[in-house]
């Protein structure tokens, strides 16, 4: 049974911050953001474009185009993100609500700091194989958060990726053996009581690689590289040059023209990740949509790698191979029109949003919809409930 990705979607918020802006606002030559992290532009969410907004709005663009039926198989629903909005409560049960999906299905939200979309989309990919004739829908969401004038500032950003899982996908066909590792690291966290995270950068980055360098030489020896059919690799990139340190570890073992193949490929797959910053769970996904949407000269039958890292940390190499079709799937006229039709902000006007925040103590706060022209979005909170519409 072949299992995989059969529509993905993304979506991010109507806003943005410039980076070249940033680094004047904080001293730092612009090239320090465009050159030394690879990045040019971040989204930044309103109060109204939580995870679950967002997810939901991912989501929307899949479910617009499935008939009754293909609705009702799906009986998995999965959010997985690292900005959840209750401690008890799953995400996922506020998007059921909002997408209007059946109640005979199971809705969890998962999380491992950004290998939390992966986990999910294992566990969809196991749970089609073992329930012929279902489909499973994961939403990987986050909003990434350091902090006003910090030294992880430029790596924010936020969005969600929308995938559904099915048999016989029209994307791309997972393969079902990967290698994975964990070790506990403390490389990255965020604890209960804090609005943003905390990091080591460097060690992260050592974290990192050192854990790909084990996934690809376990993947080496179990066969599983095949680096000189392997039409792509992507990267986990909370910003682009640190997939491009992944990849660049590879240039001393594999042939010149293998690399050379990858490396093209790689700068296709952060096209949109560049324009929106980190998504957390969802940044490898997007790195997928922008390889599949940029890249023409991919064809059915080729065969991509995806490496997945999760701080604190979890790591999966994992491989898929694209369908035939593939490209009648994908949605580039309107991710590129989504991208294009954002506001750009000044720093007093990103700020202010940065700032801003919901009310704790149980009383009213009606929130001004940020993105009229989004399905979903949190318009209300009211005795330490949230609103959706």
């Amino acid at each position: 049974m072949k299992v995989g990705i059969d529509r993905i979607e993304f979506s991010t918020p109507n806003r943005y911050l410039d980076l070249v802006d940033l680094a004047h606002a904080r001293g730092a030559d612009p090239n320090k953001y465009l050159i030394g992290i690879g990045q040019r532009k971040m989204a930044v969410p309103t109060l109204s474009q939580d995870i679950v907004a967002m997810g939901a709005n991912a989501a929307e663009g899949i479910l617009e185009n499935l008939d009754d039926a293909a609705r009702a198989s799906i009986g998995l629903l999965i959010v997985a993100t690292e900005s959840g909005v209750d401690q008890s409560k799953a995400s996922a049960l506020f998007v059921h609500d909002l997408l209007g999906l059946p109640t005979s299905m199971r809705a969890i939200e998962i999380k491992e700091a950004c290998y939390g979309g992966t986990a999910g989309l294992q566990l969809a990919a196991d749970f089609v194989r073992a329930h012929p004739g279902t489909k499973a829908l994961v939403i990987a969401a986050d909003i990434a958060r350091y902090g006003l004038n910090t030294g992880g500032e430029v790596t924010q950003g936020a969005g969600a990726v929308a995938m559904l899982v099915s048999e016989n996908p029209h994307i791309l066909a997972l393969e079902e053996r990967s290698v994975v590792r964990s070790r506990s690291t403390d490389d990255f966290w965020r604890p209960n009581y804090s609005a943003e995270a905390f990091a080591k950068g460097k060690y992260s980055e050592q974290v990192y690689l050192e854990m790909f360098a084990e996934d690809w030489r376990e993947a080496e020896s179990l066969g599983l590289t095949q680096v000189s059919g392997l039409q792509a690799l992507l990267f986990h990139i909370p910003f682009s040059k640190m997939g491009r340190k992944g990849l660049r570890s590879l240039e001393p073992i594999i042939p010149a023209a293998d690399y050379e193949r990858l490396t093209a490929r790689f700068e296709k797959g952060i096209v949109y990740g560049q324009e929106v910053g980190n998504l957390y769970t969802a940044s490898l996904y997007l790195s997928l949509i922008s390889l599949l949407e940029q890249d023409e000269s991919l064809c059915a039958g080729d065969r991509i790698g995806l490496f997945s890292y999760g701080s604190g940390s979890v790591a999966e190499l994992f491989f898929g191979t694209l369908q035939p079709g593939y490209r009648d799937r994908l949605n580039r006229v309107g991710h590129e029109a989504l991208l294009a039709a954002r506001q750009r902000l000044s720093m007093d006007e990103y700020e202010a949003i940065f700032s801003a925040s919901l009310v704790i103590d149980g009383s009213r706060q009606d929130i001004e919809n940020g993105d009229p022209a989004a399905p979903h979005a949190l318009v209300r909170m009211e005795g330490h409930e949230r609103f959706y519409r």
